[in-house]
């Protein structure tokens, strides 16, 4: 199965909420989201990078979510449309920035080679997670649990003040839980200098 497939089969099987059909659609027809990267240069900065990135972190929120620990000591429970809508929407303020173009590098032989690459080029400056809430607020009703995830998954690797992020956190747990299935799918899963 390609990741457009599994993604669009976990997004029907568990969005289901007024205008999930009318998003689907407008990531499937009307965005970028299947063939856009995740990054310039980073995780995911291949085509199809930020549909793959998109899965594993819901995969990663998934087991996180499943830990006895999280269960029982901290009683985190949330319900599997709301997991699915956090992860599978958590980067749509990627779509439509990423540009195709090249790069010079040496090679091996000292001489520059152009080879391919990503530019970042936002459209729509609206912020990183905010813009994420925006537009999938504009298709389907978040809850606030659900948007304040989306909103603040970047963490503490974001450039906010860490105070508001560890408030955010305390009072939305899922927001943590978010931040931390999108660095390990970051940092773990997609990170090519890994062994």
């Amino acid at each position: 199965m390609s990741c457009k497939e599994e993604f669009i089969e976990i997004f029907k099987t568990y969005i289901t909420r007024d205008g999930a059909d009318k998003l689907l659609d407008y990531l499937e027809h009307k965005s970028d989201f299947f063939t856009a990267p995740a990054s310039a240069r980073y995780h995911g900065a291949y085509e199809g990078g930020l549909c793959e990135h998109s899965l594993n972190v819901y995969h990663c929120l998934v087991d996180y979510l499943q830990r006895e620990r999280v269960q029982e000591l901290y009683g985190l429970e949330y319900s599997e449309e709301s997991v699915a809508i956090v992860a599978l929407c958590h980067d749509l303020c990627k779509i439509g920035c990423y540009k195709r173009g090249t790069r010079n590098v040496k090679d091996e032989n000292g001489k520059w080679q152009a080879v391919p690459t990503y530019t970042f080029d936002d459209p729509l400056p609206y912020g990183h997670g905010e813009k994420s809430v925006y537009i999938t607020n504009g298709f389907i009703r978040l809850t606030r649990e659900e948007a304040m995830a989306i909103r603040w998954h970047m963490g503490f690797s974001g450039t906010e003040d860490s105070r508001t992020v560890g408030q955010a956190f305390q009072k939305y747990p899922l927001a943590f839980a978010l931040a931390t299935a999108d660095m390990e799918a970051s940092y773990f899963l997609e990170n090519e200098d890994r062994i």
